[in-house]
């Protein structure tokens, strides 16, 4: 899979990276859905099949996935990484990463934040993009030589769940409040039924949202943790401080 070819050459790209074929929609699905809504093309990479899981077969969440993508008008591809609960960091994944960068030539990148002490899949993705997406941008790698090199603009990290935010470094809260938004997003993360066998995943999400929203003064906001600081022209682009002093 790649960017469709009648994308207009000022469309924006937004390739998302998740572990389990539910991470991108539980950690980022708001933000996700804003996005496609607005505009931007978006493409989902899930990294597995979730054949590690307690619930659903990989069969069942394959067919998840679909649904969730199709919801938020997204692309979605399926790449090995070795297997879900058997994710490292190894030069072949981030080779393989970077080749699917390259493939799909974002301007920004979504991938799970590399904060130990979470799913081990999610943390290892986090690092495993990060380095690729320098790797992208080399064009002198031999093992990449088949596609151009590719700089994207920014990296952003998500948290899947509480445990992966991270403490230090920058932040930036996105207001996902609106109501057709926030519907999407709902209908996303029920898609993925096999895993509320296991836990109400979904309200744990929306309260996530909700608590960040009262901190931010709006009804529902998701955290993404840019991998670099973020460069602007005009003090305008950087919105609002969360406080309102």
């Amino acid at each position: 899979m790649k960017p469709s070819p009648n994308t207009p050459p000022d469309r924006k790209r937004l390739l998302a990276f998740g572990a389990h074929p539910d991470d991108i929609e539980f950690g980022a699905g708001a933000i996700v859905a804003g996005e496609s809504r607005a505009g931007t093309e978006v493409s989902l990479i899930v990294c597995s099949e979730g054949e590690s899981a307690s619930h659903g077969t990989p069969a069942e969440r394959r067919a998840e996935a679909r649904e969730a993508a199709t919801i938020l008008g997204a692309q979605l591809e399926f790449i090995s990484l070795g297997g879900d609960a058997h994710f490292e960091k190894t030069l072949a994944a981030t080779l393989a990463v970077a080749a699917t960068i390259r493939r799909f030539r974002p301007q920004w990148i979504l991938a799970p934040t590399p904060v130990p002490g979470q799913h081990p899949d999610h943390s290892v993705l986090g690092a495993i993009v990060r380095d690729a997406a320098r790797l992208a941008r080399y064009g002198g790698l031999s093992e990449l030589r088949s596609t151009p090199a590719h700089a994207i603009d920014q990296l952003y990290f998500f948290a899947v769940g509480p445990e992966g935010e991270m403490a230090d470094g920058p932040v930036v809260w996105i207001d996902v409040s609106d109501e057709e938004t926030i519907g999407v997003w709902k209908r996303a993360m029920s898609a993925h039924g096999t895993q509320a066998r296991a836990r109400d995943y979904l309200e744990l999400q929306l309260t996530r949202a909700r608590l960040l929203g009262l901190r931010a003064g709006v009804s529902y906001a998701q955290a993404l943790f840019p991998a670099d600081p973020v460069v602007v022209t005009s003090l305008a682009q950087l919105g609002r401080g969360a406080r309102r002093f």
